[in-house]
């Protein structure tokens, strides 16, 4: 689990930050904990000023931050169209592996072990309250 101060994640503003501080927020894990449900985004919303929109952004990329050995390809694998756990989970992991091998070169990629490992992790991880969604329980990796 990786345990990252909130400037970590891409497209935070400082402003962002100090708000989220001042409710006690300090790292990622503890922002993803505090925007799973769409409730809970809303009430933090009204608390700190944030869109529960731009809250659940923030809280899709603390979830992959959850990921073992995934938060030095983050920025690659995000620009490859994986914005969270619930892409991850889905995610062919020869395609994904060839797709960020093409992005970053043999020398700089994960091993297909690697990959293989992110995904699983991805489909056993919690995921976060999509709004218009059918409950994670539905749509478990296991009924994929």
């Amino acid at each position: 689990m990786a345990m990252k101060t909130l400037e970590y994640l891409p497209g935070i503003s400082p402003d962002d930050c100090r708000r989220l501080r001042t409710r006690g927020y300090q790292h990622s894990n503890q922002l993803l904990h505090a925007v799973t449900l769409q409730i809970d985004r809303e009430r933090l919303s009204r608390k700190v000023g944030i869109s529960p929109d731009r809250l659940l952004e923030f809280g899709r990329q603390c979830a992959l931050l959850e990921i073992s050995g995934m938060d030095r390809y983050l920025p690659i694998v995000r620009r490859l169209g994986i914005g969270g756990l619930k892409d991850l989970k889905v995610a062919q992991p020869e395609a994904l592996h060839a797709q960020v091998m093409d992005a970053l070169g043999m020398t700089g990629a994960p091993s297909l072990q690697m990959v293989q490992y992110w995904i699983s992790q991805a489909r056993t991880c919690d995921t976060l309250e999509e709004p218009h969604h059918l409950p994670a329980q539905v749509e478990s990796p296991n009924l994929l």
